[in-house]
């Protein structure tokens, strides 16, 4: 596979998960961690009906449990510490915190083997970071003292997300299938957490279970395979500047369901955005077919 198709085919993870807010908003009033654990839940066995039907069940027998503890941690950790932020935290200021994990894909990316980190990948995410700030902060920031704990563990997930990402390339060799085996462990993870924090409240329509079903087949599916594969195989500091595209498109998804209203902020951060991507895009460019003196 091409390092460009596997950007390609990384970057549609994130046109899955700027869907995540308008399916997790169709599966209201389900609790955060019963949804984990239903969603998860599809999209694992989904993976196992796949390899099932292409006879690969076999190599899972291939990987050594500390790949399938560090995959595990790596969803799992992610969701646990950003729904306990959002419990201890305003979710403005805590969803910011935790979507610096683009930017620390792009600097982390920087001590991976055989990666050319630029000084343009580092303008470009931050230049995305601020357009995805001006997103998810439209109503204002108060950043209290007694929000500082749920804050950290905002950051925390931000940490656990890039590093579970970037060392993903060190595993270039595991089988994407073995995501398959991350997500039935977090939906079985995120099951006694449900028990022990929330109460069970199953979907009260039709649709709401529709919902349920979309976000197991695709903004926790197919996105975290498609994930693994742009992490191991396809342009790193590319796609950690774009995923700053998912909070854009995510909010466009709402404005089109009509859970949200357009604002001329939306536009601003769109020009940010994009502005970042071309310059990581360009940063990529040079350090793939680099400039040689005459």
């Amino acid at each position: 596979m091409t390092r460009s198709k596997a950007t390609f085919i990384g970057f549609s993870a994130v046109l899955l998960w700027s869907l995540l807010a308008l399916f997790t908003k169709g599966s209201e009033p389900v609790p955060p961690f019963l949804l984990n654990t239903l969603c998860f839940g599809i999209g694992g066995t989904i993976g196992l009906i796949w390899m099932g039907a292409k006879g690969q069940l076999g190599r899972l027998k291939d990987v050594g449990w500390r790949v399938y503890a560090f995959g595990t941690l790596g969803l799992f950790g992610y969701h646990f510490l950003y729904f306990s932020a959002l419990r201890m935290a305003p979710a403005a200021e805590a969803g910011l915190i935790a979507y610096l994990w683009p930017l620390f894909i792009v600097l982390l990316s920087g001590l991976l083997p055989g990666e050319r980190l630029t000084r343009l990948h580092v303008i470009g995410a931050v230049l995305a970071f601020g357009g995805a700030a001006m997103i998810v902060l439209q109503g204002g920031a108060a950043f209290a003292a007694d929000a500082l704990p749920g804050l950290a563990l905002a950051f925390l997930c931000a940490i656990t997300w890039a590093v579970y990402s970037v060392l993903s390339r060190r595993l270039g060799s595991v089988p994407t299938v073995t995501v398959v085996v991350y997500c039935l462990a977090t939906a079985c993870l995120s099951l006694p957490a449900h028990l022990l924090l929330e109460e069970t409240v199953w979907p009260a329509t039709a649709f709401g279970w529709l919902s349920i079903l979309a976000l197991g087949i695709g903004p926790v599916g197919i996105a975290f395979y498609t994930w693994d594969i742009g992490m191991k195989q396809g342009d790193i500091q590319l796609l950690g500047v774009t995923s700053y595209a998912a909070p854009l498109l995510s909010t466009m998804a709402l404005i089109i369901a009509g859970y949200a209203e357009a604002t001329p902020i939306l536009a601003a951060a769109a020009v940010l955005i994009t502005a970042g991507a071309a310059l990581a895009a360009r940063a990529s460019a040079r350090a793939k077919d680099p400039v040689t003196p005459a």
